[in-house]
């Protein structure tokens, strides 16, 4: 049974967007299988899944975005989505999520893999991102502020 569910999971993910639990859920109970959402949250860590940048859909870890301008288009959307303050301190960039949204837009801003940026450490809701310098980390705190409408 848990098999089979979790083959189903993968196979939805992998045709739609699914953003939440209960999504998977009723999408898991119209191909006729029943499952709670406890049970749900548990195949989604068993199966590895992480959510897409751009858009919060679930996915298999280690999927990469196609091309780079893709990238940067998730992580417009990220930023615009997810981005809630942001402050530098020299070459250091801080930035602030809501709680749990710093993975997915730190993931965002590794895959556009922007010249400014050496590359970034993510919390549960702050990201670190490193810039090559001074300057540089001017440059994306204005495009970090660009894309998030600050």
């Amino acid at each position: 049974m848990k098999a089979r569910r979790q083959g189903l999971i993968l196979e939805l993910i992998d045709r739609e967007p699914l953003r939440s639990q209960e999504e998977v859920r009723r999408r898991l109970l119209h191909r006729g299988c029943e499952a709670t959402q406890a049970t749900i949250s548990r195949d989604i860590k068993d199966l590895g899944l992480v959510k897409r940048a751009g858009d919060g859909a679930y996915q298999r870890q280690g999927v990469d975005v196609a091309s780079p301008e893709l990238a940067l288009n998730a992580l417009e959307r990220a930023a615009a989505s997810f981005l809630r303050r942001i402050d530098r301190v020299q070459q250091l960039v801080v930035v602030r999520t809501g709680a749990g949204q710093a993975q997915p837009l730190a993931l965002a801003i590794d895959r556009a893999q922007l010249p400014e940026a050496v590359g970034t450490i993510a919390g549960d809701d702050t990201i670190l991102v490193i810039a090559r310098d001074d300057r540089r980390a001017a440059a994306l705190v204005r495009r970090f502020e660009t894309y998030a409408g600050l």
